[in-house]
């Protein structure tokens, strides 16, 4: 029976990306409180309190000082923190190169032709 319970529960990564897209949309800080009542998840406080705290310690949030708890808003918008992804696991690997050329070569053509005018664009801006 105790199993059957968990697996009613919301997948944490579902829950976490919800928390995020309620920073990304509010145009200041939120406390967990706040988060918590937008979400309307029926939550307990704490839970909303753990998940906000992991996220400053990855370094996804910035936290500031609200009264007696502490405001959240995201580091990055949502396109920043895939690429903060991206770049740690291409980083991680010894053959970089090897990775770079199977992750381009799994492109689109649409994506392909939009890296390329990136690039091309990246090296117009160091000139």
């Amino acid at each position: 029976m105790a199993g059957k319970g968990r697996d009613a529960r919301r997948p944490h990564g579902e829950l976490v990306a919800d928390v995020l897209a309620v920073l990304w949309e509010a145009d200041k800080p939120l406390t967990a409180q706040q988060v918590n009542a937008i979400l309307d998840k029926g939550l307990a406080r704490t839970t909303m309190a753990t998940i906000l705290t992991r996220l400053h310690e990855k370094g996804t949030l910035r936290r500031t000082l609200s009264g007696r708890s502490f405001a959240y808003e995201p580091v990055e918008d949502a396109a920043g923190l895939v690429a903060g992804r991206m770049r740690r696991e291409l980083e991680s690997e010894p053959r970089r190169d090897l990775v770079l050329k199977r992750f381009v070569s799994s492109l689109s053509e649409n994506d392909e032709e939009t890296l390329r005018h990136l690039l091309l664009a990246a090296e117009d801006d160091a000139e």
